[in-house]
């Protein structure tokens, strides 16, 4: 085991950000209209009593894009852990169907299994996750039978039941998870300085094109979703739920 250079931290955070802005603006420029009233519920929407085709637009795109950016972001922070931990434990990206990372600490080898947030999959996500610890353990054991094998739940940020769960798997959240990859009990306030590295220069790009895809947005749904100036549900319904293909 080494300790951490904070330096090596920050200079991969430095270096690495710029992917996601460049992923979050290029899934920006290729969105379609479609797509965003495809992936929502209109039901919701309808019943929240939005009247206007802005309103509307804008409500469906920033809910679609903090979902994905939910997504885009945990893998970005899952390959920083991976970098952490190379440093520290000389751990690395495992190359089991499941498995996110392994290193081996004190004779112990630890398979981890890393999600953004605690509350992260439903009960059939839970079993597919403890489905494949059992066959990585099964796998590192069968040229070694006695290698005792830790499986982790490894959650980047929050708060949840933590430590052992159900005799299977160890679930470690925020900062619990971020020491436990790196021996350092600070990390998760120290990697949220670098964070920022040209933040402001990014998300103005982004605003750019966000202000650009809202307005022609707003058009294309104006054309082609609503009927005497007024949102036409019933097509949205249809386009979004109909099991025949929706003829203008």
């Amino acid at each position: 085991m080494k300790k951490l250079k904070l330096e090596d931290v920050f200079t991969y955070v430095e270096s690495e950000i710029g992917i996601f802005h460049e992923k979050r603006n290029a899934n920006l420029k290729t969105l379609k209209l479609t797509t965003i009233l495809n992936r929502k519920n209109p039901y919701l929407f309808k019943a929240k009593n939005i009247l206007t085709a802005h309103d509307l637009v804008k409500t469906l795109l920033d809910a679609h894009l903090s979902s994905q950016e939910e997504t885009l972001f945990g893998d970005w922070l899952e390959g920083l852990a991976i970098f952490i931990n190379g440093k520290v434990y000389n751990g690395s990206k495992s190359g089991i169907p499941g498995i996110d990372l392994e290193f081996t600490d004190k004779g112990i080898r630890y398979i981890v299994n890393i999600k953004s947030g605690p509350n992260w999959g439903n009960s059939s996500q839970i079993k597919k996750m403890k489905s494949d610890f059992g066959s990585a353990i099964k796998t590192l054991k069968t040229s070694n039978s006695r290698l005792n094998v830790i499986a982790v739940n490894g959650c980047c940020y929050g708060k949840s039941q933590e430590g052992m769960i159900e005799g299977l798997y160890y679930k470690f959240c925020g900062q619990k998870f971020w020491e436990f990859i790196s021996n350092n009990k600070n990390l998760y306030l120290d990697i949220i300085k670098p964070l920022g590295y040209k933040a402001k220069e990014k998300n103005e790009s982004f605003e750019k094109e966000y202000s650009k895809i809202i307005n022609r947005f707003t058009l294309e749904f104006s054309k082609d979703f609503c009927k005497n100036n007024e949102i036409n549900w019933e097509k949205i319904v249809e386009m979004n739920s109909s099991a025949r293909k929706l003829v203008k």
